[in-house]
């Protein structure tokens, strides 16, 4: 029967293979740019500036008003004529009842609409920027987490064979105690570094289960603990950047960049509204309404008036307490403050670029030390391992030996992985980080 079960499993184990979804890179960033939590806030905060921008809410178009209303008064009157007659009245009733549509336009204010629609402009452009700027944190994030998930299952069938060679030395051991070549002392030290290769790859698949829980995360998946399949097993990366050019790109299309020269145009425009208060403003009004009065005593009894009304006022601001000399000054100087702060981060960026290519120039030529000293480190273990089986190594000698190729194999995995991150990093200083998308 227990074959049978074998068989079945053999045909069946690809179709189960092949049913699981696989995530690559390109499908991790596909879901989550659709998923992710602060993604989709950041698109919505950029609807809600998009649909800012209207020239009515930046006051080029008037305010229509329907209104009406009804009042009344009920008094108890005297009135006395300039010959003493005396005339009283008690409880003299009057109401008022009117209706229309009234209209309000401020037509010129110093320029001062037109700064208000250029700002909804700029601030339309930043939440463009800002949606852009979360996306690209995602990638940045998820990426990161992509490769360390790769580095992890690279370490984890690196403890796996670890684990493998400490079996192979504690079964050569055993043998020889057996038949009385080797000593208890020996044998237990084999079985306790076992156990502590052993322990270092339970301790690897928690760490693994982290790294794929935080991949589900930036996903925003509903299951965080679901597997991930992936088909990348080794970290490649790319050794043939160019610096001017990752400078160039960067003054060019680096976020940052252009957020602080959203914020710096923006506080131009507040410098024009502040400037728009010395000059005049030209306000229209006008409006059709029915008003109807209704009286207890006098000469009528109702009065009804049904009609058109238009106006205008020109004013000017004449003195305001240095105000706006004050606001004037204080503005000149935000937009000095922002034009420092644009040249700040551009140094900052710089400073940023110089360091991490200098991490992205060392980590490439350690990579290429530790395949060397990996390949050494494999045939001295070979070695170690054919002079061990021949009594003419001692078991921490060979232990010394499996010791040294793992710590090979993980300071090369590790190069790799610190190469790949300056890789991304430089990618995403430059601007170019969507092109992961592609």
């Amino acid at each position: 029967m227990k074959k049978y079960y074998i068989i079945i499993l053999f045909f069946t184990l690809p179709y189960y293979i092949a049913a699981q979804e696989v995530f690559d890179l390109k499908r991790c960033i596909e879901i989550g740019l659709d998923r992710n939590y602060e993604i989709r806030i950041t698109r919505n905060d950029e609807e809600i500036a998009n649909n800012n921008l209207t020239r009515g809410n930046a006051g080029y178009l008037p305010y229509l008003n329907l209104i009406s209303g009804y009042s009344g008064t009920i008094n108890d009157t005297e009135q006395r004529t300039t010959s003493g007659e005396i005339s009283k009245n008690n409880g003299v009733h009057n109401q008022a009842l009117n209706a229309g549509v009234n209209m309000d336009w401020m037509v010129f204010d110093g320029f001062n609409i037109q700064a208000n629609y250029g700002k909804l402009k700029e601030l339309q452009k930043t939440g463009e920027l800002n949606t852009r700027l979360a996306i690209e944190n995602f990638i940045l994030n998820i990426t990161g987490e992509y490769y360390n998930y790769i580095q992890q299952n690279i370490r984890l069938s690196n403890l796996r064979y670890a684990v493998k060679l400490s079996k192979e030395r504690l079964r050569i051991v055993e043998a020889r105690y057996t038949i009385g070549a080797g000593s208890r002392l020996e044998m237990q030290q084999a079985k306790v570094d076992f156990n502590a290769d052993s322990s270092m790859l339970i301790k690897q698949h928690e760490v693994i289960f982290k790294s794929r829980v935080h991949i589900n995360q930036l996903m925003a998946m509903d299951n965080v603990e679901q597997p991930l399949l992936v088909p990348d097993s080794i970290i490649e990366f790319n050794p043939l950047l160019n610096k001017d050019d990752i400078w160039h790109n960067l003054q060019a299309s680096n976020v940052f960049l252009q957020l602080y020269e959203r914020d710096k145009n923006i506080s131009v425009l507040d410098l024009k509204s502040i400037q728009s208060q010395y000059y005049p403003y030209l306000r229209l009004n006008a409006g059709y309404g029915y008003t109807q009065n209704m009286y207890d005593v006098g000469n009528y009894n109702r009065q009804r008036n049904l009609g058109f009304n238009y106006g205008f006022t020109v004013g000017f601001n004449i003195f305001d307490g240095f105000n706006r000399e004050r606001k004037k000054k204080n503005a000149k100087i935000e937009v000095e403050n922002k034009i420092l702060e644009y040249q700040q981060l551009e140094l900052s960026l710089r400073t940023d670029l110089s360091n991490i290519w200098m991490a992205y120039q060392n980590n490439m030529e350690l990579t290429n030390l530790e395949q060397e000293n990996l390949q050494t480190a494999h045939d001295n273990y070979g070695i170690a391992l054919e002079r061990y089986k021949l009594g003419d190594l001692s078991g921490i000698e060979l232990r010394e030996a499996q010791n040294s190729l793992l710590e090979a194999e993980d300071r090369l995995v590790e190069a790799q992985y610190n190469t790949k991150l300056c890789e991304i990093s430089l990618i995403q200083i430059s601007g170019k980080i969507l092109a992961y998308i592609y």
